[in-house]
């Protein structure tokens, strides 16, 4: 079957905490058409893609699931893996989720926490996010797994990895509600709370910013307007240089109380703007439903 990863020849280096989901995007990737090496220690990394370029060549795509543990040697290993495989892209790829998600899989699964020792499990967790910090913010793509199912997750890993096309900025714009806590794979963060509310006005009340009249009431202001025209340059030029650096990946947030009217018709309408200025972008509508 002919590969459908990304970019032919692309490594990924999927880390992450205990119990995000690393082996379902591991599978997913697979399916993709990735050479995918399960818990492989950091330092053997090159030495696999070279031993896969000799047998199935460059253009194959390689995975390698990294164990957690060895997050700190992972910048060492991005500029060896640069310098040795001048033709292969490197993406990091971090797995996350909430502590009482994480303690939910971990005892579902049955087995201790890699870093727990004889303590408890939370022990264990908290020692794997303090080693994990540096390597979490080096990521070029961040997966919040906290409320996604095993299919949503490979839709994720599948959006970003599962269909040729150039080498381009993806920008995820998300919606959220504050009351719900702010989405803690966001690189840019904006709140739409300066805006009138929808809420307060009877017949918007159960509609959603996915309506027209609401995204009307939301985005034609001329404060909502002003913000539109100054925030969107903000977003292309921290995108213009995540693309210099080698990310390919930005979440942009866009807060409102609960999620539901100010986030969504902003966020709909910044996506729209971003496509119309030739830039790939999606919106994601987090806590839209959940009241």
């Amino acid at each position: 079957m002919e590969s459908l990863a990304r970019t032919v020849g692309e490594l990924v280096v999927v880390t992450g905490m205990t119990g995000a989901g690393r082996s379902t995007a591991a599978k997913e990737l697979e399916d993709l058409g990735f050479f995918v090496v399960d818990n492989l220690p950091p330092e053997l990394v090159a030495d696999v893609v070279r031993l896969i370029d000799d047998r199935q060549g460059i253009g194959q795509p390689v995975a390698a699931v990294v164990d957690v543990r060895a997050g700190v040697f992972f910048e060492s290993l991005r500029e060896q893996l640069a310098a040795e495989f001048p033709t292969r892209r490197t993406t990091l790829l971090y797995l996350e989720a909430d502590d009482d998600i994480l303690v939910r899989r971990q005892e579902a699964a049955r087995r201790p926490h890699p870093l727990q020792g004889s303590g408890r499990l939370l022990v264990g967790i908290n020692r794997e996010r303090e080693v994990m910090a540096d390597l979490r913010g080096d990521a070029d793509l961040v997966i919040d797994t906290t409320s996604l199912n095993v299919h949503q997750l490979k839709d994720k890993v599948a959006g970003a990895f599962g269909t040729p096309d150039a080498v381009s900025l993806r920008i995820t714009v998300v919606s959220f509600g504050f009351k719900y806590g702010v989405p803690v794979d966001a690189d840019l963060l904006a709140d739409m709370r300066f805006l009138p509310n929808p809420f307060w006005v009877p017949e918007l009340r159960h509609r959603t910013g996915q309506d027209g009249d609401v995204a009307s009431y939301v985005k034609d202001r001329p404060d909502a307007q002003e913000f539109l025209e100054r925030y969107l340059p903000v977003i292309e030029t921290v995108g213009d240089g995540y693309l210099r650096e080698g990310k390919r990946f930005m979440t942009v947030a866009i807060g409102c109380t609960g999620g539901k009217h100010r986030s969504v018709a902003m966020s709909e309408e910044i996506v729209a703007r971003l496509r119309s200025g030739g830039l790939e972008a999606e919106a994601t509508h987090r806590d839209l439903g959940r009241e």
